[in-house]
C-alpha cells in the first residue's frame, strides 16, 4: 500500500467509500423503503470497496481512512436523525458507537506518543463485526423491530476488543 496520498485518489473503491455520504442524506425522507435502501447500499458499498482496492491493486492510504471514516458519517448522521424522531435512546446510539470513543483513546495515544503520522492503517476484525452489528441494528429499528438491550452491550464489547487489538497490533509491531 502506497504511503502517501495517490496521485489518482478517484479509484472505484473510493468512490464506494464516498458514496456512503450522500446514502445518509436519504435519511432525510421519512419514507422506510428509501431508508432501508440507503442501508442495504451501504453495506454493500462497505463490503465491497475494500475487496476492489485490493483486487486492483489500488490501496492506499486515503482508502484506508477514507472506508471507515465515511462508514462513520453514515451511522452518525442516521444515529442523529433517528434520536431527533426518538426511535431510540441516546444511550443506545452511545452503545452503538462507543467503538469510535475507544477509537479516540487509541488515536489520543498515537498523538501523545508521536507515532500517529508512522501508524500503519488497516481494518481491524472487530471493528468490521461492529460496523456489520450497526446496518443490521439500523434496519431493525427502520422496521420497528425492538431491538434486545444485549445487543447495545455487544457494541460496547465489540469496541473495547477493537481497542484491545489496536493495542496488540501497534506493541507487536514495535
Amino acid at each position: 500500500m502506497n504511503r502517501t496520498l495517490d496521485q489518482n485518489m478517484f479509484t472505484l473503491s473510493n468512490i464506494l467509500s464516498l458514496v456512503r455520504a450522500p446514502l445518509a442524506f436519504l435519511f432525510l425522507s421519512s419514507n422506510t423503503t428509501l431508508r432501508l435502501t440507503a442501508i442495504i447500499l451501504a453495506m454493500f458499498t462497505d463490503s465491497i470497496d475494500g475487496y476492489i482496492a485490493r483486487r486492483s491493486k489500488s490501496a492506499s492510504r486515503l482508502g484506508a481512512i477514507l472506508d471507515p471514516a465515511m462508514d462513520k458519517f453514515f451511522v452518525f448522521f442516521v444515529l442523529f436523525i433517528l434520536l431527533r424522531e426518538n426511535r431510540m435512546e441516546t444511550w443506545q446510539a452511545a452503545a452503538m458507537v462507543s467503538r469510535d470513543f475507544f477509537l479516540l483513546i487509541f488515536a489520543s495515544y498515537l498523538l501523545a506518543t508521536r507515532t500517529l503520522k508512522n501508524y500503519e492503517y488497516k481494518s481491524i476484525r472487530w471493528g468490521k463485526a461492529s460496523t456489520a452489528l450497526q446496518f443490521i441494528t439500523l434496519i431493525g429499528i427502520c422496521l420497528n423491530i425492538a431491538i434486545p438491550s444485549s445487543i447495545y452491550l455487544i457494541f460496547v464489547l465489540l469496541g473495547s476488543l477493537a481497542f484491545v487489538e489496536l493495542f496488540v497490533r501497534l506493541k507487536s509491531s514495535n
